[in-house]
């Protein structure tokens, strides 16, 4: 089983379970009644390279690598280097994230906010618009077909934007075709988790204009951002190298020159 299908199930089974205590009714409920959502489409469609900077305490390829991170410290660094929207990590056995994280963040930082996870169930959709997510990461390989079209419309009803996640030819097939308007390329596989940017420039000119686009993973150095603009994406998502840096915004700075 790979890494994607074991944590994808994981996600399942906890949303069914809580779903059977009501879970989906509340977060359904307390969605619709938060605060306005703000334009994250907008902000990575902003003149110049957007850069989404995201907070992530551990990862399975890197194991630990900010275990005892200030989330808010770390969310208003980041705005403060410029960052267009802040990506907070949610996903607890793995990562080591929770949605309070998410609440947190939401509550120190102006710019968007995306709930990145493995969001598989609508409970996931809602429970991030409650928190105050303006958007939420969508795997294409983790989904069925009729799963990704069903969390891309609940998205839609909480006003929120769907950061729709491709790898390849395949992925963005069904991305399209399930009405994604941001597609984002990973650089990881996520069978094998290993990184490659030329996946990125492979997968670029697949994607037709109008959609907003997003290169994702591996991205670590100012030429790595260079690259990135060359192969036509309007934003990049950063994670690890801003978790490990001493001074995220001077960091941030100094990947978008």
């Amino acid at each position: 089983m790979s890494f994607l299908q074991r944590i994808t199930d994981e996600r399942r089974a906890d949303a069914k379970h809580r779903r059977g205590d009501g879970a989906l009714e509340t977060a359904k409920a307390a969605a619709l009644a938060a605060p306005a959502v703000q334009d994250f489409t907008g902000a990575l469609v902003a003149p110049g390279l957007a850069l989404i900077a995201e907070i992530k305490r551990a990862s399975p390829s890197k194991g630990p690598i900010a275990p005892d991170a200030d989330e808010v410290a770390i969310a208003r660094a980041y705005e403060t280097g410029g960052a267009a929207a802040v990506s907070v990590l949610t996903e607890p056995n793995h990562f080591r994230g929770t949605l309070q994280d998410l609440r947190n963040v939401r509550s120190a930082v102006s710019v968007p906010v995306l709930r990145k996870d493995f969001v598989c169930d609508d409970l996931h959709v809602y429970e991030a618009r409650a928190a105050g997510a303006d958007a939420v990461l969508l795997i294409v390989a983790a989904l069925t077909q009729s799963e990704l079209v069903s969390l891309i419309d609940a998205t839609a009803v909480c006003g929120m934007a769907a950061d729709v996640e491709v790898h390849d030819a395949g992925d963005v097939r069904r991305a399209l075709d399930a009405g994604a308007r941001i597609v984002a390329i990973n650089a990881r596989n996520l069978a094998t988790l290993d990184v490659d940017l030329a996946t990125i420039e492979t997968v670029r000119p697949l994607i037709p204009a109008g959609i907003v686009t997003v290169a994702e993973s591996g991205i670590e150095t100012r030429d790595d951002v260079r690259r990135m603009r060359d192969a036509g994406v309007d934003a990049v998502h950063v994670g690890e190298t801003l978790m490990r840096a001493a001074d995220p915004a001077a960091a941030i700075r100094a990947m978008l020159g």
